[in-house]
């Protein structure tokens, strides 16, 4: 009997690893001064889940001629500077735009200010989040004096305004 030599076992298992992972490799070569094929950005470390990105992490790399981008990937430095990844982000991969999302403002169980405002009436309490949210996001937030749970967005400077329900 045939025993599989350990390079080739290394490299099956490389294969349904990468079948599994659902990782496409970025095909690409490193950044070349004519700039005539298509640009995109890709890490040059593993990043983390939860972890936030750093332009020191990511490698800007010409793709090889006749590879085109495939959709919904980061090609800009803005689509992916401050973001937090989703998801493991492994180097020389494409960052695909939904395994990133913006910073948390404000992170679950965090004490933040929600306010009321309708015309010249403005009602503010204290709230405890119940989930974490980014600006703009629809949060659930605990009120501290009668504990009664309200739907709220939250605004770019952390607080979270609540609407007439």
């Amino acid at each position: 009997m045939h025993r599989p030599s350990r390079l080739s076992v290394l490299r099956r298992a490389a294969l349904a690893l990468v079948l599994v992972a659902g990782a496409v490799p970025a095909c690409a070569q490193e950044t070349t001064a004519d700039g005539a094929s298509e640009v995109v950005l890709i890490p040059s470390r593993v990043i983390y889940p939860g972890e936030t990105i750093d332009l020191a992490a990511l490698k800007q790399v010409t793709l090889a001629p006749g590879k085109h981008r495939p959709d919904a990937v980061a090609t800009l430095a803005r689509e992916l500077e401050g973001k937090v990844a989703k998801r493991t982000l492994l180097p020389g991969r494409y960052i695909p735009t939904n395994a990133v999302r913006e910073a948390w403002l404000v992170e679950q169980g965090a004490s933040v200010q929600m306010f009321f405002v309708a015309g010249g009436l403005t009602i503010s309490a204290t709230a405890v989040t119940l989930q974490p949210g980014a600006a703009g996001d629809q949060v659930k937030v605990r009120n501290v004096d009668s504990g009664k749970i309200i739907s709220g967005t939250v605004m770019a400077d952390g607080t979270i305004r609540v609407g007439a329900s």
